[in-house]
């Protein structure tokens, strides 16, 4: 059976006036159904150029993406993106922004409607769902925002960054809460983070990019011995920073 994602040899430059800026050489991975991988990398290397490769937002210059054995043009795979503002709009309230995807799409369907009300509920946000955006605090929002994805029931999840306007309590808070839901729903993930130890705690897999033009400098997995694995969990996990260690020292390489 296919990877759900495959990346063969994937790269990308930017053409500018001053001339043309080679963002991504040579990428190759693949990405199984179900499971959560972490992209990191230095600053500008490369790492949201990937994920609007994946999601067709870009086209690569070599190389090819594959879903489900299909070139990426021609699958019907269901890609949701997930980026680093919620981008909720303030005039809606928060039940009318979670289905803005589902009404552009024409899909308000009483079946759907029912999995938004379910999400809502399980999720904490049932009680907020007349109230507006500027009423929560910035892990609700985040949270209203997955929910908004979610919604749509994407195959798999693009995530650039989607905690980095928190504060670092909330941040650790909310990355375990989505980590949980992501489980739950059994999505197929990929996180694009500049926090380590955000990356080691939610993915099975951490790939390593280095400066640009990026490659791949290392593909990390990751395997803690925990019943029920969640972020927090991991965080606390004694073989933790061991993986810690090695992604800093990879990362960290060229200085």
């Amino acid at each position: 059976m296919p990877a759900l994602l495959e990346l063969g040899h994937v790269g990308l430059s930017y053409h500018t006036l001053s001339g043309e800026i080679q963002a991504l050489s040579q990428i190759s991975f693949s990405v199984q159904e179900g499971e959560f991988v972490s992209l990191v990398g230095p600053s500008g290397c490369g790492k949201s150029t990937v994920l609007n490769l994946i999601a067709g937002l870009l086209i690569p210059e070599q190389g090819q993406i594959t879903m489900q054995g299909l070139p990426r043009e021609h699958s019907v795979l269901s890609v949701g993106y997930m980026l680093q503002k919620d981008h909720l709009l303030e005039w809606r309230t928060i039940y009318k922004n979670v289905l803005l995807g589902l009404e552009i799409r024409r899909e308000l369907t009483a079946e759907k409607l029912a999995y938004v009300n379910q999400l809502l509920s399980d999720y904490g946000l049932d009680k907020f769902r007349s109230a507006h955006p500027s009423e929560l605090s910035g892990g609700m929002r985040q949270r209203a925002a997955l929910i908004r994805t979610l919604a749509l029931k994407p195959e798999l999840l693009l995530l650039d960054e989607p905690f980095s306007a928190l504060d670092s309590q909330t941040r650790l808070s909310v990355s375990d809460d989505i980590g949980r839901i992501l489980h739950q729903e059994k999505k197929t993930a990929i996180l694009v983070t500049h926090d380590i130890s955000e990356a080691i705690s939610m993915a099975d897999r951490v790939i390593i990019l280095s400066p640009r033009p990026a490659i791949i400098r290392k593909i990390v997995p990751i395997c803690f011995d925990l019943e029920n694995r969640t972020p927090m969990a991991s965080r606390n996990a004694p073989e933790f920073k061991s993986y810690f260690n090695l992604i800093w020292k990879e990362l960290n390489h060229d200085v």
